[in-house]
């Protein structure tokens, strides 16, 4: 019988009655070794910086194949698994008119149908549209005619909730962070030849007297991550500055 080469971080003594399915090891085998240990701590140094610059809003072009045109779109990040469904936004650019779009894992409606979307900038009242499925998803929604305005509302808040209303009443819910999504959202925007509203760049702007405000908010151990974060912006600003000299 082959060994598997899984880790055994549990030690089996061989002198111990073997239960059924276990392999007795010698005692001078010794799997979780220096090296297995750095590999682990590697890991889970790592693991945060992945995953932190997978939840960021990302911007994308891709050629249609049918028209053979390129298209361009802003992809929101998903929702953390397990509080929400899986909902994504997108705000695209195609054919020289902007869309907004939501992609879900679970049914929608009916190819072509109309259903409700609802959608929550901050703490601020609740916007119900209608969106309507393409011709060839179910799952898959978007608005041409309600797209500039969502545009500029996103640009305006730090986090969005949405939920869609699908055809067999269910409610799919999601809460997306708005961090960094302003550069590939304006981007796309740019790429259709609009511009966006002045009441979304000034609502976008972030005060030092707002960030005081809302860092005097955060726990120790938050505020002591963020001023890291600062600090390497600044020093890289500060890299970028004098190589430009």
């Amino acid at each position: 019988m082959k060994h598997s080469r899984a880790f055994y971080i549990a030690y089996i003594d061989p002198g111990k009655r073997r239960e059924q399915g276990e392999i007795a090891l010698p005692h001078h085998y010794m799997p979780y070794n220096k090296t297995a240990k750095a590999l682990i701590l590697a890991l889970l140094f790592f693991c945060p910086f992945n995953v932190f610059a997978a939840n960021t809003w990302s911007y994308h072009q891709k050629n249609d194949q049918l028209s053979n045109r390129t298209y361009s779109f802003a992809r929101s990040p998903l929702p953390i698994r397990g509080l929400y469904d899986n909902l994504r936004l997108e705000i695209v650019c195609k054919d020289n008119t902007l869309q907004v779009v939501i992609d879900a894992d679970s049914l929608v409606a009916s190819q072509g149908s109309a259903f409700d979307f609802e959608y929550q900038i901050d703490k601020n009242s609740p916007v119900t549209i209608q969106m309507k499925t393409f011709k060839d998803s179910k799952r898959k929604g978007y608005t041409e005619d309600y797209a500039k305005r969502i545009v500029d509302d996103i640009l305006t808040g730090q986090s969005i909730f949405i939920r869609v209303h699908t055809m067999i009443r269910k409610v799919l819910s999601a809460a997306i962070p708005l961090e960094n999504a302003a550069e590939p959202i304006k981007h796309v925007v740019t790429d259709c030849g609009l511009s966006v509203s002045d009441n979304a760049v000034n609502e976008s702007a972030y005060s030092l007297a707002e960030f005081e405000q809302e860092f005097a908010k955060l726990p120790p151990e938050q505020q002591q991550q963020v001023l890291s974060k600062i600090k390497k912006i600044i020093l890289e600003t500060q890299r970028a500055l004098l190589r430009e000299k």
